[in-house]
């Protein structure tokens, strides 16, 4: 990390962001629920990130407080036209932004998105947001950042911070259907290894 110079510049408050992040390959997602509920780190505290950012420990605070949880959305690839969830919680901890969210698996693009995640081909985390009050250091050119005002966290494919990803998706429970069909296969199985042999 870095000291911020006494001439750091200010960061203008007008502009939309979004910042991505990721997690190392052995946070791979491990299990999946038919609720489609996971939970993991929308941002980390104090790491700088692929664009040259560093968010501080404090930063989403007030925002979080104000618009609660489910007043920040879940996303899909920042789109607003994809809403694909709801975040039941959203807080900061020592590490980072920390958010448990669910799928809403009536939305066909949620559903697309619950098979990539089983599939450990979708698991990155972006924030979508202004930035409220940091500096930019003139000589790194890294900007910290110390409020930001959070709108949405999305799920993405690529990740800018590579440390944070979803960290954990609950364990998958066998749906009505595949339940009826295990069940189904056992019966049929059962029939063909008592059938009595003929002649």
């Amino acid at each position: 990390m870095y000291a911020a110079s006494s001439r750091a510049r200010a960061i203008p408050r007008t502009r939309f962001e979004v910042k991505r992040t990721g997690a190392p390959a052995r946070s791979a997602l491990r299990a999946l629920t038919a609720d489609g509920s996971f939970e993991g780190y929308a941002s980390l505290f104090d790491i700088v990130d692929l664009g040259g950012d560093v968010i501080a420990p404090g930063a989403f605070r007030d925002s979080v407080r104000a618009r609660g949880a489910r007043g920040i959305k879940m996303l899909f690839q920042h789109d607003a036209n994809e809403p694909i969830g709801v975040w039941d919680e959203i807080r900061e901890d020592v590490r980072g932004l920390f958010v448990r969210g669910r799928l809403m698996l009536d939305v066909a693009r949620a559903r697309e998105v619950l098979a990539l995640m089983r599939a450990g081909a979708l698991d990155g985390l972006s924030i979508g947001f202004k930035a409220i009050k940091g500096q930019r250091a003139p000589r790194t050119g890294i900007r910290r950042l110390t409020r930001i005002d959070l709108w949405e966290i999305s799920i993405v494919t690529f990740p800018l911070l590579p440390e944070a990803r979803i960290a954990q998706v609950k364990a998958r429970t066998c749906a009505p259907l595949e339940e009826t069909i295990v069940a189904a296969t056992r019966l049929v199985r059962a029939a063909h290894w008592h059938r009595p042999a003929r002649g």
